[in-house]
């Protein structure tokens, strides 16, 4: 919210033109804390075209990037460096050349469980990647979405077996995980700038 309390949408005009602000999670919270929309803008306009532009079959995953980087060229790849920069004990590799992780000292952040085989380490966003194609990414360059993709603030382990559980849950039992596992990555996305 600006501080003549509009609500800017980021496809406004005065969107990355203004400088003093009060930032919300989104359009909506903005709206609820007070705030209006410019003059000429209608809500309900707003949503039918976020609707449009946001739709699933924009999300295009390959255009973040084609797997792990290894920006600086020291044959550690971003996964290999979110995995030793959280283990807990020093990491061993695969070979002397040091590039692949094997094994470390990783602790659930869901359920406390050490995970001691880097195999069983799915290394997920802290701010999902569709998440941030629907908010914006989709207008970023090639570049700045391949480094969003393996920006280490934005890595963090986690098991393998509970990440891929949350793109499909099968069961009720699993529904306690999941839910905070939301909550936790809520948390840590909202103490996170985009």
């Amino acid at each position: 919210m600006s501080k003549s309390g509009l609500c800017h949408p980021p496809k406004s005009n005065w969107y990355d033109r203004t400088k003093n602000y009060q930032a919300y999670d989104s359009l909506e919270s903005c709206l609820d804390a007070g705030g209006e929309l410019p003059q000429g803008i209608a809500f309900a306009a707003l949503n039918a075209q976020q609707e449009r532009s946001n739709g699933p079959q924009d999300y295009d995953r390959p255009k973040l990037g084609h797997g792990w980087s290894d920006s600086d060229r020291d044959c550690q790849d971003s996964r290999a460096e979110a995995l030793i920069a959280t283990s807990t004990t020093p990491v061993e590799f695969a070979s002397n050349k040091r590039c692949r992780v094997v094994r470390g000292r990783w602790i659930s952040p869901f359920t406390n469980q050490v995970i001691q085989n880097a195999s069983a380490i799915d290394i997920d966003h802290v701010v999902p990647l569709a998440w941030a194609w629907h908010r914006g990414a989709n207008q970023w360059t090639k570049r700045d979405r391949e480094r969003f993709a393996n920006d280490g603030i934005n890595l963090w382990p986690v098991e393998a077996s509970l990440n891929r559980s949350i793109r499909r849950p099968r069961t009720r039992s699993m529904a306690p995980s999941i839910r905070s596992m939301r909550v936790c990555c809520s948390v840590r996305t909202n103490n996170n700038e985009i």
